[in-house]
């Protein structure tokens, strides 16, 4: 099982782009492009946090799990 990250999806729900949510919560393009593309390997609570409050929504609806993938996989959800 993989745990993926719904960033791409959130975004175009919220209409927002990722310049402006980097703005928004401090974190740079790059960083939240790896979220975005699921390359990302690791994220701080405090990120989640304050993706999660920008986006008005829970950590349950930004991550989620594809069973079986493996995250070595390098599959990503689309």
């Amino acid at each position: 099982m993989a745990i993926i990250v719904q960033l791409d999806q959130m975004l175009l729900e919220r209409r927002i782009s990722l310049t402006e949510l980097s703005d928004r919560v401090g974190v740079t393009i790059a960083n939240l492009s790896i979220l975005k593309t699921g390359k990302a390997r690791a994220i701080r609570f405090s990120t989640l946090d304050a993706l999660c409050r920008e986006l008005d929504c829970d950590p349950g609806r930004l991550l989620a799990s594809k069973p079986g993938l493996q995250p070595d996989d390098g599959e990503q959800e689309s």
